[in-house]
């Protein structure tokens, strides 16, 4: 079966103040996939402990595929503490190592990135050295590479980023990310100019940057797109960049214009944080809604 989108990295569980909810950024972003109509592989790894038993249940429950999840003999599920800080953000504890740390090499890799239309991935499944080459190898026989950068003290270093960064046709970052990246090697102060600084240093063709309720804005083919986001009573915002990038991909597929594909993942966005946890049950037809008003 080819899938038209493979996610790469994490499977955890969040650990919330009230609650304990699946997560992880490729999981969350295969989830709102899967609730737009479209079928992601997951390629991770869970522990043989309960939390793994449960997260591959949640996912055939949600129609998930789980031909990729491995399962690993030592190392435990993981796990991450999440607590909420000043204004929209949110500080995590990341246990290391667990299971989604390693991640082992599969020849049907190969058949699986080559036909996919989107290889997603992010920053945080680089943290080992495992993880970083075998990343590395399925950077090289994808066509289409996303790059969720995610940016968790102390799992990441420039070396490593900036090698992400030179295989990747879509970006997808916040803006305080965006700051620290272009603070690394420009002095440029206005948004737009550290955009294209970036897209310019690495030939990256598209850049989308979040900024939490100031909205969203997305550069590709030299224009600039700008959505001023929507409101909604906030609950959290948990997940809610991980829905935003499923929202804007899905529309991408469908070759949706820039400005109503931003318009669309801006509303997914919105819609989750309006939510408590990153993968709620929701309707789609709720942001159909939201947009509508």
């Amino acid at each position: 079966m080819n899938y038209p989108v493979v996610c790469f990295g994490e499977i955890l569980w969040d650990i919330l103040p009230d609650n304990v909810v699946p997560g992880g950024a490729p999981m969350n972003v295969a989830y709102h996939l899967r609730k737009l109509g479209i079928r992601p592989a997951l390629i991770t790894r869970v522990g043989l402990d309960n939390y793994g038993k449960r997260l591959i249940q949640l996912m055939e429950k949600q129609d998930i595929p789980i031909d990729f999840f491995q399962m690993d003999f030592e190392l435990d599920t993981g796990k991450v503490t999440t607590m909420p800080g000043d204004g929209e953000d949110i500080h995590y504890d990341i246990v290391k190592p667990v299971a989604w740390d390693n991640i082992q090499w599969d020849d049907q890799f190969t058949p699986l990135l080559q036909q996919c239309r989107y290889f997603i991935f992010g920053s945080l499944s680089t943290r080992t050295v495992n993880n970083r080459d075998l990343l590395f190898r399925l950077q090289d026989l994808a066509g289409y590479r996303v790059l969720d950068i995610n940016l968790r003290p102390p799992h990441y270093n420039r070396c490593i980023l900036e090698r992400l960064l030179a295989h990747t046709e879509l970006l997808k970052l916040n803006l305080g990310e965006l700051e620290m990246l272009t603070g690394w090697f420009s002095g440029y102060r206005s948004e737009r100019d550290r955009i294209k600084a970036i897209q310019d240093r690495f030939h990256i063709p598209t850049v989308v940057v979040t900024k939490g309720s100031h909205g969203s804005v997305m550069t590709t083919e030299g224009e600039f797109y700008e959505h001023p986001g929507f409101r909604v009573d906030l609950a959290d915002t948990v997940g809610s960049g991980d829905a935003f990038l499923a929202g804007l991909l899905f529309q991408l597929a469908n070759n949706t214009p820039p400005d109503k594909a931003i318009e669309f993942a801006s509303a997914m966005g919105a819609l989750i944080a309006s939510y408590s946890g990153p993968c709620p049950e929701y309707r789609v037809e709720e942001v159909q809604k939201l947009i509508a008003h």
